[in-house]
């Protein structure tokens, strides 16, 4: 049996690419787009004549760039309907161009009805584009946060920084242009868009794009390179394996994760994933402490269901908010998208050695003893006892949590709730009786502290993380909108935040969220 990340170790290449995949799925493109986009960068840059160290920054840089664009898919739905499909139009035209610019309005409320989408046009030509005004820039930042988190170097950080300034200072937010822009943001930005462009139109549409772009949004001299030579740089990325190019390819750096960074790095991606819905805040880390917690009651490994719990649902990425966040029931459409995150989950897992087996976990903890589930419809033991306790975490941190169509559940409500689901046959009684045990004292979230919050702040960012504006807030709390506005000013103030998505990762960082939901519900 392969040996698990929790009695060896794992590269931090290995994870970081795995949640590449995840990335392109969130783009609407093939997977492998963000490996094969790492490859070119690298070739660019020794064709530059950058040293290892350098080009380990570029490395990670190209592998990340793009992480945060799913950290406000919430916002993204809202208005555009389906976020994925929004993303994937990211390649047609020149970012910030009017046809650009044009393609996002023709958007704005797809999906909805006639005059629901009226509505939508009209609350976003008031005040909704200021939320869209600036989501680019929050995307880099919170690429920073991430790097910072996985302990990557400031030169890595630096660069995903400015990973969407434009050569000629067109770009986000605006305040970098030329040479100040790090190199390795500049080489990754010419390697994502050549990588699309000779996917789809080959080695004269990617030297085309390059001629076309450099001096504006590309370095003129990194243009150059892909120009003179696309097909020497992109020709044989059909012939190589590109996960282990990719993984093998790694320069200088090479971090091995052992131990307890392992689990933070794990624990780093797992908040970046829940970022993508305000309604699943906090929800992996939940699910990996109640399963670690679980583990002992059914003779499980607690590292293994605490690592497994952090990664069960990072297949989420692939599936749109217009789904996720949605009030009402699934079409069949919709809930055929759904079912596919585990398996999802699995292939994002499965070209590392040692993440593989957690993957396979994840594969199947929506699989339930009557065969009733998801993706295969397994019966009964055919689901292996750590999927079945990882399912029953994730049930019941589900309950405790608010949904889209529901407030979160208090702690018996939800108890009561997961013994039916096992007397209906959709969970397996040991597993939960297991769960049940071990969630039965969890300690509260701290009421106040962190930053200088006080408590009625707090209870202010609990709101907001879960995406209700000032009036919605207002109404929960029984104050006047002004004073909720001028609340979430002080929070976002204190917090040094300025979106939701890094005010709701301060919030899951400090332990802010709730147990019970009494804030959401």
């Amino acid at each position: 049996m392969t040996e698990g990340p929790e009695r060896g170790h794992v590269r931090l290449a290995e994870l970081v690419a795995a949640l590449s995949l995840g990335i392109d799925l969130g783009f609407g493109q093939p997977m492998e787009h963000v490996l094969r986009q790492c490859l070119i960068a690298l070739r660019l840059a020794e064709r530059l004549g950058l040293d290892d160290q350098e080009r380990a920054v570029v490395y990670y840089t190209a592998l990340l760039i793009n992480v945060g664009c799913h950290t406000d898919a919430h916002e993204q739905a809202k208005w555009f309907g389906d976020d994925i499909a929004l993303k994937s139009t990211k390649y047609v035209h020149e970012p910030g161009s009017l046809r650009d610019i044009a393609l996002m309005v023709r958007r704005i409320g797809a999906g909805r009805r006639p005059l629901e989408r009226m509505r939508v046009g009209v609350a976003f030509a008031t005040g909704g584009y200021k939320d869209v005004d600036s989501m680019i820039a929050h995307h880099a930042a919170l690429a920073r946060e991430l790097a910072l988190r996985l302990e990557l170097p400031p030169a890595v950080q630096d660069a995903l920084a400015a990973g969407y300034e434009g050569w000629d200072g067109s770009g986000w937010p605006g305040a970098l242009s030329g040479d100040a822009i790090p190199i390795a943001a500049r080489i990754a930005t010419v390697a994502e868009y050549t990588e699309v462009a000779h996917r789809r139109g080959g080695p004269e549409e990617a030297a085309t794009l390059a001629r076309r772009r450099a001096g504006q949004q590309f370095d003129p001299r990194v243009a150059a390179v892909v120009a003179g030579g696309a097909d020497d740089l992109c020709g044989d990325l059909d012939d190589v394996v590109t996960w282990d190019a990719v993984v093998d390819g790694e320069p200088a750096l090479r971090v091995v994760l052992t131990g307890d960074r392992i689990e933070s790095a794990l624990t780093a991606i797992a908040d970046f994933v829940d970022l993508k819905s305000p309604f699943t805040l906090g929800h992996s880390r939940a699910v990996s402490a109640l399963a670690a917690a679980s583990a002992p009651q059914v003779g499980l490994d607690p590292a293994t269901m605490r690592r497994a719990g952090l990664v069960h649902d990072i297949g989420r990425l692939g599936v749109s908010n217009a789904i996720l966040d949605k009030p009402g029931p699934l079409g069949a459409g919709e809930r055929e998208r759904v079912r596919m995150a585990p398996y999802l989950t699995d292939r994002m897992l499965a070209g590392s050695a040692p993440l593989a087996p957690l993957g396979r976990i994840a594969l199947e903890h929506r699989e339930r003893p009557d065969g009733s589930g998801y993706p295969r419809r397994l019966e009964g033991r055919a689901v292996s006892r750590e999927a079945r306790l990882l399912g029953a975490a994730d049930a019941y941190r589900a309950m405790r949590e608010p949904r889209p169509h529901r407030p979160a559940l208090p702690p018996a409500d939800a108890a009561r709730e997961l013994r039916a689901a096992v007397r209906a046959g959709y969970l397996d009684r040991e597993a939960a009786e297991a769960v049940l045990a071990g969630g039965g004292h969890q300690p509260p979230a701290r009421p106040a502290g962190p930053a200088g919050l006080t408590r009625r702040e707090i209870e202010v960012l609990q709101l907001l993380a879960r995406g209700l504006s000032n009036k919605q807030i207002a109404q929960r709390l029984v104050i006047a909108p002004k004073t909720a506005g001028n609340h979430v000013e002080h929070v976002y103030a204190k917090i040094d935040a300025s979106s939701r998505a890094t005010a709701s990762l301060f919030a899951m960082q400090h332990g802010l969220l709730p147990e019970d939901g009494a804030a959401a519900s």
